[in-house]
């Protein structure tokens, strides 16, 4: 059995694991995200520990962003343009790698998570898959054919513009960038800000939950019209209210208007837009998905 090192990086907590597969989960650790220094030592600190009992092949880092992927960059496995402050042009991936001398997988944390949902939580084997987080942030990940998709840096489907009726919905958004895109009108923190109270609290009959799948399933209809993908997992800490999920449905057939015809859609939208199989580990398990690839392709 191969064990390997998780890293679910994230704005808010760092999660660190020892991983082998999703039924073989050993050992965890979670601290705040405070400085770039102390929080990068926390995590190298856990493994050195923990790789005295387990012989840890490699890490794999699901990360907050937005981050440079691109290899041949000098800034590869950096936070870049990060809003969170003291994390601007953080090196992640280069203290890791050294202080244990391991490979090191990278990726967004959302393309992790849905990496994961894509090998373990996928019955139905769609080859194309889309993963939108909706939590403290909100962000959007893609894996077709296996592989998570970049481009010119990566997805960032958080970030898409949605058709706002401001008489039903006024807020003038939460994002510091683009003020009332999808995070910033979907994401916990613009919850909080709205009502004062998070989301949780609201409680089911609140008329927001209409809103908020409204917008929802515009971003679905988004990712169905321009990729077509045979699979939507809806995760995160706003999408544990399950009750949301048939509101979604019910909007995005409504907004589709029978003009993509595929049974899957019209007769089983609710196996095609679903909460994440793995729940809240999709993210740590896509972290160790990460780093059995980056061992795959390191020199042997």
């Amino acid at each position: 059995m191969k064990y390997y090192g998780a890293v679910e990086a994230g704005g808010t907590k760092f999660v660190c694991s020892i991983i082998a597969d999703p039924d073989h989960y050993y050992e965890e650790i979670r601290f705040p995200t405070t400085t770039p220094e102390e929080t990068i030592n926390k995590t190298i600190a856990f493994f050195l520990e923990k790789r005295r009992r387990y012989k840890l092949e490699a890490i794999g880092i699901s990360c907050f962003g937005p981050i440079d992927l691109n290899r041949a960059s000098p800034t590869y496995g950096y936070i870049t343009t990060t809003p969170k402050p003291n994390w601007h042009y953080t090196d992640v991936v280069g203290p890791i790698k050294r202080a244990l001398n391991l490979p090191v997988g990278f990726d967004t944390d959302v393309n992790g998570a849905a990496l994961a949902e894509y090998i373990w939580g996928n019955p139905g084997k769609a080859k194309t898959l889309v993963y939108y987080t909706i939590g403290t942030g909100l962000g959007g990940g893609v894996v077709i054919d296996g592989e998570p998709v970049h481009g010119l840096v990566h997805p960032e489907a958080g970030h898409i513009l949605l058709r706002q009726d401001f008489s039903k919905d006024p807020y003038q958004g939460f994002c510091k960038y683009h003020g009332n895109c999808f995070e910033g009108l979907c994401c916990g923190p613009a919850i909080k800000d709205r009502f004062g109270i998070p989301g949780d609290e609201l409680g089911e009959d609140h008329p927001f939950w209409d809103i908020f799948a409204e917008y929802v399933a515009q971003a679905c209809c988004t990712q169905i019209y321009q990729i077509s993908p045979e699979k939507i997992v809806l995760g995160g800490g706003v999408m544990q209210q399950l009750h949301v999920f048939p509101k979604i449905h019910k909007n995005v057939l409504r907004m589709l208007n029978n003009y993509i015809q595929h049974p899957l859609i019209l007769e089983h939208i609710e196996n095609y837009i679903t909460p994440p199989v793995l729940g809240d580990r999709s993210g740590s398990c896509g972290a160790m998905a990460l780093a059995a690839k980056e061992l795959d392709r390191s020199p042997k």
